[in-house]
């Protein structure tokens, strides 16, 4: 699998409340591609009318209805990630990542009663809905702004001095220990505000680097029932568990190399983490208005997630021979107060998906259907989804009023979008070819950002008398931005 991200446009925002909740943290909850089975990757994903594969219980729980017999599946695969990135016009930086991962396993029970008109079926499937990791990286030329300058407007902004300064432990008291900044003094030795030591005329190198790790693993039980093979339905309850690691690099050096302009390099990095669980509710049904022919329909809850965090940040500078300092200084935040630790909760966004699918000699005996093809199209609400605060902090209004920032951030970041997922079977006998292709639509709200991700895949498959193996290529190509 390649990854293929564009980044640009880098800013920062920093805030005496040490909250960490961001409107990207609810994008990178809530914006990701199809997982599931070797057999549905190969045919990208669009298994929401077909039935009969495990990763129903995770798009539409009625095709667990299509299920006779008992099943075990398991889905191990292997990840290869190759992130580019640009800024400001600079050539591809690479970053690459292998790993091994687990796709959709798990079991099905099939509960047939010659005397009730239902066939039922159980399931208990395990999947990973979302993969974090990742290496991004970026470099270039900046003569417009420096990094430091939101210390600047951070220190301005609340009229900090020598001592509240250090009430910023996170960014602005780190920038001012190390001498990123220092105070202007006049002639009478009073103090009139803070000076950034980059020589921003000269332009500076910039780089960024961000380290991820993680995922979010669902683990779900869902019931499905089928009535004359013409009418299916089902319900998945899932309790994803969210667990997320990231560090954040970023650095910026003097472009002249001049030893003498009390400036070398300056390095700030963030160590983030977050952990937690949530649960939803997966609802679907399956028509067959003619053997060949099955529509889908299928509507997936917001996912009420409680979530904690911690946080902490450093900052390396070299300032050279500049007077006050002595040259190269490093600090951590710990050293200034408490790691920053919070609990929130957090609804992820709404899903429909309406699907069909054309099969091709369908008859109840599988061995003998010679293929199929199928399409889903998603819509997902990417606008809707909300922070809040623990129970803990119910009756703290400075939590109150962050989260309700953040949440109004989302809606005007973020819109509604459109996923589509095409994919087809074609079978000889024991033996079947694959292929799929996935759209996943851009959800920003603003039209110059341009965002999208897509799914090429193709694989094989071997069954025979209850004994399957399936073989899965994907390939994944991303464009993103980051600030």
């Amino acid at each position: 699998m390649k990854r293929r991200v564009i980044l640009f446009a880098l800013t920062l925002c920093a805030s005496a409340v040490s909250y960490a909740q961001l409107p990207e943290d609810a994008l990178r909850m809530s914006w990701n591609t199809q997982s599931g089975t070797a057999r549905s990757q190969a045919v990208g994903g669009a298994v929401g009318p077909l039935g009969g594969d495990l990763s129903s219980i995770f798009v539409n729980p009625a095709g667990l209805g299509f299920y006779r017999t008992n099943e075990i599946v398991l889905t191990p695969g292997f990840s290869f990630l190759n992130n580019k990135g640009s800024f400001r016009g600079t050539e591809d930086v690479s970053a690459k990542r292998e790993r091994f991962a687990m796709g959709t396993s798990g079991l099905v029970f099939s509960l047939n009663n010659r005397y009730s008109p239902w066939a039922q079926s159980l399931g208990l499937a395990v999947n990973r809905t979302a993969d974090f990791n990742s290496v991004i990286q970026y470099r270039g030329f900046n003569d417009l702004s420096s990094y430091s300058e939101q210390f600047l407007e951070e220190a301005a902004f609340n009229r900090l001095d020598t001592n509240t300064v250090y009430d910023f432990p996170f960014t602005s008291g780190l920038a001012y220990y190390t001498y990123l900044i220092d105070t202007i003094q006049d002639a009478s030795g009073n103090i009139g505000g803070f000076k950034s030591l980059a020589p921003l005329e000269t332009g500076l190198n910039q780089e960024r680097t961000v380290t991820s790790s993680g995922g979010i693993t669902e683990i779900a039980f869902a019931f499905a029932a089928a009535k004359a093979d013409r009418f299916y339905m089902g319900a998945t309850l899932g309790i994803p568990i969210l667990n997320y690691k990231r560090t954040t690099v970023f650095r910026e050096s003097d472009a002249t190399e001049d030893p003498a302009n009390s400036f070398n390099f300056s390095e700030y990095t963030q160590n983030y983490s977050s952990t937690g669980a949530g649960i939803n509710l997966k609802l679907g049904a399956i028509f067959k208005p003619v053997d060949a022919v099955r529509l889908g329909l299928s509507i997936h809850t917001p996912t009420l997630y409680g979530l904690s965090e911690r946080s902490s940040t450093s900052m390396t500078t070299d300032t050279e021979n500049y007077p006050p300092s002595p040259g190269l200084v490093s600090i951590n935040s710990d050293e200034l107060t408490e790691s920053s630790y919070f609990r929130y909760n957090f609804t992820s966004p709404w899903r429909f998906l309406i699907s069909g699918a054309y099969v091709f000699g369908e008859e109840e005996d599988v061995r003998n259907q010679k293929g199929f093809i199928s399409a889903d199209i998603e819509y997902l609400t990417y606008g809707s989804p909300r922070f809040s605060a623990s129970q803990s902090d119910f009756n703290d209004p400075a939590s109150d009023g962050y989260y309700d920032g953040v949440n109004d951030a989302t809606k005007l970041s973020y819109k509604g979008a459109f996923n589509a997922r095409l994919g087809g079977e074609l079978k000889f006998n024991t033996l079947m070819v694959r292929g799929g292709f996935g759209y996943y639509g851009n959800p920003y709200e603003d039209k110059e950002l341009k965002a999208r991700r897509m799914n090429i895949s193709g694989g094989l498959g071997y069954r025979n008398r209850g004994f399957f193996v399936d073989l899965t290529y994907n390939h994944q190509l991303s464009k993103d931005v980051d600030f």
